[in-house]
């Protein structure tokens, strides 16, 4: 079934790793720009009924009670599944009552790390303890399902302090957890210090590649004896509790985006809106559409622990490459699928680049 991706892209302050685009904005540019989504999502035709919606940022936690209001009256759908991204520390009863009133039924909190001095490395200001409230906040109202953020990897992070963050999901006992390594960008703060050698945002700090790829497979056993496994690359949660949304990327289902830099693919053909705030706020005819790639699934849907089942064709069309990634003990294939093993998870990207177009 489809999706809906609406984009958000404001912040209270921007994290020395982000990338996004997304940063800190003044409230008549706050306005400009919900007003452009509006326009944008009252004029849509969409081809199908969608069943999740998903509001990333940015921060959307912080959007006001009229703009959220505002914004499901211009989405008229009986979704089964609503997600909301949240940042520690901006939820409030009155908040999280109203979005349950509007039908958000899923929220996913930006947690990164539960030690303070990694979170202040990043520019985040939230504490283990305000997350825990947070989570009791969403229980409180019947939101039950919450997905926790989590980075292997920060300035300053360690075998042991990592095993601290770990326990707090055992302590909190989310039914979804996101663990994604920590890559450096050089459009980010702490990309720019580390190519220039500086000393600011934790950049001398920072962990090996390789205590990186063991603190990433210690959280896969851990969270795996917590009963949450793994069915992404980054994704793990309890039987039942996968993201919805998120699935339809890996299954190549059709979803529209809206907002600044929101990606869209109908199934056949992709297309994605100004990156910038002022661009799209002064955008113009639809963007241009690229047809997608027949061999994406190879490198979209390898990252669900499932695999892919290719076709008679793409057996043949793909037969050196995949024969190769089966010597070498990075693939392992079934009689009609093909999955990564454990060792092809840890060096995914040499594996999806063997399918990506020349």
């Amino acid at each position: 079934m489809p999706g809906i991706y609406l984009s958000y892209p404001f912040c209270a302050q921007k994290c020395t790793f982000c990338n996004f685009a997304s940063g800190v904005h003044g409230a008549a540019t706050e306005q400009r720009y919900t007003e452009s989504l509006l326009q944008e999502l009252r004029s849509a035709r969409l081809p199908f009924t969608p069943d999740t919606l998903y509001f990333g940022g940015g921060t959307p936690s912080t959007l006001s009670t009229e703009s959220l209001t505002a914004i499901f009256a211009a989405l008229p759908y009986a979704f089964r599944e609503v997600t909301i991204e949240a940042a520690p520390g901006t939820l409030t009863p009155e908040r999280v009552g109203h979005w349950r009133a509007l039908g958000i039924n899923r929220v996913s909190l930006g947690v990164q790390s539960f030690v303070t001095e990694e979170l202040r490395r990043t520019g985040r200001r939230h504490t283990a303890e305000t997350v825990t409230g947070d989570i009791a906040l969403l229980r409180s109202h019947g939101i039950e399902n919450f997905n926790i953020d989590l980075i292997a990897g920060l300035p300053g992070q360690t075998v042991a302090s990592w095993q601290e963050s770990l326990s707090w999901i055992e302590r909190l006992a989310p039914p979804h957890v996101s663990v994604y390594m920590f890559e450096i960008d050089e459009d980010s703060h702490l990309g720019q210090e580390v190519l220039l050698n500086g000393k600011r945002c934790g950049a001398p700090c920072l962990p090996s590649e390789e205590l990186t790829a063991t603190l990433y497979e210690t959280a896969v056993t851990t969270l795996a004896t917590l009963g949450i496994p793994r069915y992404e690359i980054s994704n793990f949660a309890r039987p039942g509790a996968e993201s919805l949304h998120n699935l339809k990327y890996w299954k190549l289902h059709p979803y529209i985006g809206f907002g600044a830099d929101a990606h869209s693919f109908d199934g056949a053909r992709r297309w994605q809106n100004p990156e910038s705030i002022e661009a799209y706020i002064k955008r113009g005819d639809r963007p241009a559409t690229e047809p997608a790639d027949a061999t994406e699934h190879f490198w979209v849907g390898l990252r669900l622990m499932q695999g892919i089942e290719p076709s008679p064709e793409e057996w043949c069309t793909h037969q050196q490459p995949i024969g190769r990634l089966l010597q070498q003990g990075l693939l392992e294939r079934t009689a009609s699928t093909l999955k990564l093993t454990p060792r092809g998870v840890m060096l995914s990207n040499e594996v999806f680049e063997e399918f990506l177009p020349a």
